[in-house]
């Protein structure tokens, strides 16, 4: 029987990544309120948010700083934009902190409102750039398989998923997708981690060169693949994917919108993985999720062009409204101080450990045909045989049900494609709660293999 408010969301509500006419039967999970890393629902049963949300809630729920922080911006400064040269001094001191903390060199900020619109900007900035370069063939950019990177018309083309582009007309013109680098699903049989990353880079060099070095601008990756699996990158790979792009003088974006700021147990994956970018774009976690807002940081270089070609035009004629908006650059502000003042990346280094431990475990279950993570983010892949590791059709969701199991149990989730599982818990969480939390999945877990025997899925 659904609430009254469920039957009001059905009604009311498109939901993104959603089946849309499963929906309308099953209805919504409806939460109202969170606490550290836990969120309760309307009839007050509490789940541990093993998805920080969506890979964001960095600092858990209810963190009163933070709301005193927006609080006492909204009765200051409610709202100002960045146009025409106008400023503020939360913009001002967020972008002198994110210059401070950058993994590689960064000259200026440019402000938005999710991470979606900072790649967008990014490819907005690629092709600028080289058309004021006169350069005006070098535009395409190059993304991976299964890599993720939003949502809008320039984002979800650079994202390589199917669902993504199926019947949006996507992806644009000029946007390429070399191969992912998930050494567990596409190695070759033998094939170690570190001839698996050099075969990559060989067939990222091949593309370059049968498409044009000279039409080609950019390459965008995550340093751990998020919605296209909770991949981490094989041993040596972006040591080698670096070789090529400097070969041909490709620019490098870090897309760290989740892995930003402590995931990897470093502030930034860009160091934990030794990647050569020359921009990032960040969001999610700059705010722990408590205000929209992303930020695109660019180097010198790309900087200086666009003096040089808004001097020529009259203007440099990108931004939105809430670019830089003085509440989110507050909240902002307060969150990285609390970071830093609240050593987090030293607590995620402390508790990683157990977390992966856990995590790698779950290998031992006979539905688990990898179970691999970095810092507090973890992938697993369920799988029909683990010893061919043949997969169930995509159709039967078995990924999905085991989410679904993990529900009941008070644990919330999230499924992607190819059957995998995703874990990225708020960085506060406590080595007690990492146990609760795999406690709990162990026993959705059970409930799904119970269920794959009984509609008579598994191999054999």
């Amino acid at each position: 029987m659904l609430t009254n408010l469920a039957v009001r969301d059905i009604e009311t509500l498109v939901h993104p990544y959603t089946n849309l006419a499963t929906h309308r039967e099953v209805g919504p999970l409806v939460l109202e309120r969170g606490r550290g890393v836990f969120v309760y629902d309307t009839a007050g049963k509490d789940y541990i948010e093993g998805m920080a949300g969506l890979w964001c809630t960095s600092l858990g729920y209810s963190n009163q700083e933070l709301a005193e922080v927006a609080y006492e911006q909204l009765k200051k400064l409610p709202f100002t934009h960045l146009f025409s040269g106008r400023s503020h001094d939360p913009a001002i001191e967020l972008a002198e902190k994110l210059k401070e903390i950058a993994p590689v060199p960064i000259s200026k900020v440019f402000y938005g409102a999710s991470g979606s619109d900072a790649n967008d900007t990014q490819v907005k900035l690629v092709w600028y750039m080289n058309n004021a370069l006169g350069r005006p063939k070098k535009k395409k950019i190059i993304s991976r398989l299964k890599g993720y990177h939003g949502v809008t018309v320039a984002s979800a083309s650079l994202t390589g998923l199917p669902a993504n582009h199926t019947d949006f007309d996507l992806p644009l013109p000029g946007i390429l997708h070399t191969s992912c680098p998930h050494h567990y699903r596409f190695a070759q049989p033998g094939e170690s981690e570190l001839d698996f990353s050099a075969r990559l880079a060989a067939e990222l060099d091949e593309m370059i060169q049968r498409e044009g070095p000279d039409t080609v601008a950019a390459f965008i990756a995550e340093p751990v693949m998020g919605a296209g699996g909770a991949v981490t990158p094989p041993e040596g790979y972006f040591e080698a994917i670096n070789a090529v792009l400097a070969k041909y003088d490709i620019l490098f974006i870090a897309d760290e919108v989740i892995t930003g700021f402590g995931r990897t147990g470093e502030m930034f994956g860009t160091t934990t993985y030794k990647m050569k970018a020359d921009t990032l774009s960040c969001a999610k976690a700059l705010t722990s999720a408590y205000f929209p807002l992303s930020a695109v940081l660019i180097n010198e270089p790309v900087y200086e062009v666009l003096v040089d070609q808004s001097k020529k035009i009259g203007t440099f004629g990108h931004g939105n409204t809430y670019a830089g908006h003085p509440v989110g650059c507050a909240v902002a502000v307060k969150t990285l101080e609390i970071y830093q003042r609240d050593r987090i990346i030293e607590h995620v280094r402390k508790v990683a450990p157990k977390f992966l431990q856990r995590l790698t475990r779950l290998a031992e279950h006979p539905l688990v045909g990898e179970a691999r993570g970095v810092g507090l983010i973890g992938g697993i892949e369920l799988v029909k045989d683990k010893a061919s590791k043949a997969q169930f059709e995509a159709k039967k969701g078995v990924a999905l049900k085991s989410t679904s199991f993990a529900q009941e149990e008070g644990l919330i989730l999230r499924a992607l494609g190819g059957d995998r599982v995703a874990f990225c818990p708020p960085l506060v969480i406590s080595e007690a709660e990492i146990d609760e939390l795999f406690d709990r999945y162990e026993r959705a877990l059970a409930k799904t293999l119970d269920w794959v025997k009984a509609e008579g899925l598994l191999a054999g």
